[in-house]
């Protein structure tokens, strides 16, 4: 299968550099798999999981928090707010996550903020559902 240059920047550091053969990205505006070959997108990402599909070997996850991705024909960019393989993840680690949106959420006045806000709560407590937490 033919493959394409992935490159995954979190805050801190590299997550991910190499050729792979799909990715599958948590967009605003809903899942999306992209293969080699993918018309040039440029697209926000929500709390979610990407999903990298090397050549042979089953997909390496990891819990993004927002950010963008710039997708073209042979290359995708993932530039990611916050970025967490999920062999790192703990639940200690979400729930600090969850109470740190909890107090942001409570110190804002603006509603379509707490919205959002509530939204990646939500996002998160499904993350540790899903990594069985």
């Amino acid at each position: 299968m033919a493959t394409f240059q992935f490159d995954f920047v979190g805050p801190e550091r590299t997550v991910y550099s190499g050729q792979i053969e799909a990715v599958q990205l948590p967009g605003v505006e809903g899942e999306m798999t992209v293969l080699p070959g993918h018309a040039p997108v440029l697209t926000a990402l929500k709390v979610g999981v990407i999903v990298i599909n090397e050549a042979g070997h089953a997909g390496k996850r990891v819990l993004v928090r927002g950010g963008f991705a710039d997708i073209g024909p042979t290359m995708v960019t993932v530039i990611a707010e916050r970025a967490n393989p999920f062999e790192e993840i703990t639940p200690d680690s979400l729930d600090k996550d969850i109470a740190a949106l909890e107090l942001q959420r409570d110190a804002t006045e603006d509603f379509a903020k707490k919205d959002e806000i509530s939204g990646q709560i939500v996002q998160l407590q499904d993350a540790k559902v899903a990594l069985n937490f």
